[in-house]
């Protein structure tokens, strides 16, 4: 898989220093616990979503580290770097073992098939 990518010749110069990841200790935190933790879910206030993942990790008795920036009007920026690296729109985002797993619906269906305990005792990606 490959994601287009604007190359830098193509960034007028005056506008370069500006250009790529706006937030890049919010990004740093994750890689961390991406790097650290076995299952990492990324979230934001007010979003159901993340609430369902976290409910079904606690329902199949997984424990995992929760991320939490901002809600739908606040710290969009530390979300959009996240969003820019990963290349996913949405969140949660979720990691199993370094590796990125989607979000609270695709959860459920590693959840659902066992898929998920295999992952979580597999090698770590990355």
């Amino acid at each position: 898989m490959s994601r287009s990518i604007l190359p830098e010749s193509a960034i007028h110069p005056a506008v370069a220093a500006q250009v790529g990841l706006p937030d890049k200790s919010t990004l740093a935190e994750v890689q961390a616990a991406v790097a650290k933790d076995d299952l990492v879910v990324v979230g934001m206030g007010q979003n159901p979503f993340p609430k369902r993942a976290r409910k079904a990790l606690d329902k199949a008795g997984t424990a995992y580290t929760y991320l939490e920036y901002g809600s739908y009007m606040s710290k969009w920026r530390e979300r959009l770097a996240l969003k820019m690296w990963t290349g996913w729109p949405t969140f949660p985002q979720i990691f199993v073992r370094g590796q990125f797993v989607g979000g609270a619906e695709d959860l459920q269906k590693l959840i659902d098939s066992g898929e998920l305990k295999t992952l979580l005792a597999g090698p770590r990606v990355g």
